[in-house]
């Protein structure tokens, strides 16, 4: 048996070897090089973007050449986007009954955009297809059900989620599930049995478990229940920014030694304090404008589409100073710190916030992050990593526990 000092030394050097040798600062013609080589070879990745609903709602096109939005195909090309999770989200207050028709009308948004612009898109169903459709010089689209509302309590959704091209599930949004707790609500709920079920059944399909959003005791119920590793796909650093729905420390850690991987969210609000708090004296007359709307739309039998939330909530914030995209990467830098060079992507949670930070309006500009973290130092490999590598590397681990799970008790 390890002695304690021995575990101890062994401990630390383990912690030592997880954090990346950063060089000094480059000057700006090594930062240019080092951002042209990484664009060129590394496959980005987005765990989260919530452009579906504009897809359904209002019929929106990717091809637009002038996109009001944040995602499209043009701007993806400029981004370099190698792969973009689409987010399959409900609102919780949309009728119990129709939840998982609204969900089925949002994939099938998604796959009329990809089969309608097959010559740049592709759906991809496995880390392999993604790095086969990279080479394509095509964008690979999958896509994650963000609320485990959604499967409305029945195990049996997962499947058709599943067989339809999903490969991860957030376990809750803004409310507590009956099965899970959410970081928007203030009970801290745990995971019930039956949520342990849904780790379980989400473990046997090969389909991600996605923390985002879930309440504290959910997140270490769901690490400690997954026997794949789970994904954060748009969460950021409590330590930077004080938001329920951010990781503490010890949750980046629980997070790492799981195997998973935290896709930083781009979210203003998420990002930087000081917006966060004065974000936080006027979500109460946003919130007030939405409820209103949505009570008068559906006074006419209607729903307040998201985009239209987003510019009512847009209208309170315009006062409001930005912070820099440069809080993303400070972001990073604080993820790869506790967690490891191996824990960390992208998860900006584009199309789907109603502030974004300065330099960083869309997908388009993705570049000046990867100048923003060669300028601090990163080598060519763990830039890869964070942009893609790693979420590729968890995936293909999540895709190994599902093949050896059915392999040993059929599916």
């Amino acid at each position: 048996m390890q002695s304690p000092q021995r575990a101890a030394i062994a401990l630390a050097f383990s912690l030592v070897a997880s954090v990346p040798i950063i060089a000094a600062q480059r000057n700006e013609p090594e930062v240019e090089k080092l951002t042209q080589q990484v664009l060129a070879h590394a496959i980005i990745i987005d765990t989260h973007a919530d452009t579906p609903q504009m897809m359904l709602d209002e019929g929106y096109d990717l091809a637009q050449p002038n996109s009001p939005y944040m995602i499209s195909i043009p701007k993806l090309r400029q981004g370099h986007m190698g792969a973009e999770f689409m987010s399959i989200w409900v609102d919780t207050d949309w009728p119990r009954q129709d939840l998982i028709h609204r969900a089925l009308d949002l994939i099938d948004a998604v796959d009329r955009q990809v089969s309608l612009h097959s010559d740049s898109l592709e759906l991809a169903l496995t880390a392999d297809d993604i790095t086969r459709i990279h080479r394509q010089n095509k964008i690979a689209f999958l896509m994650g059900v963000e609320g485990g509302h959604i499967i409305e309590d029945d195990l049996r959704a997962l499947d058709i989620f599943y067989r339809l091209g999903v490969r991860y599930m957030t376990l809750t949004h803004t409310k507590d599930t009956s099965w899970a707790g959410s970081s928007g609500e203030k009970t801290d709920k745990d995971l019930s049995d039956f949520g342990r079920q849904v780790v379980e059944r989400m473990n046997r399909l090969g389909m991600m478990v996605d923390i985002s959003h879930v309440s504290d005791k959910t997140f270490y119920d769901a690490v400690a229940a997954s026997k794949a590793p789970v994904i954060a796909s748009h969460s950021s650093c409590r330590a930077l920014c004080d938001a329920p729905r951010n990781m503490t420390d010890e949750m980046i850690r629980a997070l790492a030694k799981n195997g998973g991987v935290m896709g930083i969210s781009f979210y203003s609000a998420f990002l930087d304090q000081d917006f966060a708090d004065a974000h936080r004296k006027v979500s109460g007359q946003m919130d007030a404008a939405v409820k209103a709307a949505r009570e008068q739309l559906a006074r006419e039998g209607k729903h307040l589409s998201y985009a239209e939330e987003v510019k009512l909530e847009q209208k309170f914030e315009a006062d409001l100073a930005l912070p820099s995209f440069t809080r993303i990467a400070d972001h990073i830098d604080h993820a790869i710190k506790v967690g490891g060079i191996d824990h960390v992507g992208l998860g900006s949670d584009f199309d789907g916030v109603d502030s974004i930070p300065q330099g960083m309006k869309d997908c388009s500009k993705i570049p000046s992050l990867v100048s923003e973290l060669a300028r601090r130092g990163y080598s060519a490999e763990d830039l890869e990593k964070i942009l893609g590598g790693n979420l590729l590397r968890a995936m293909r681990q999540v895709e190994h526990v599902a093949t050896t799970l059915q392999n040993e008790g059929g599916r």
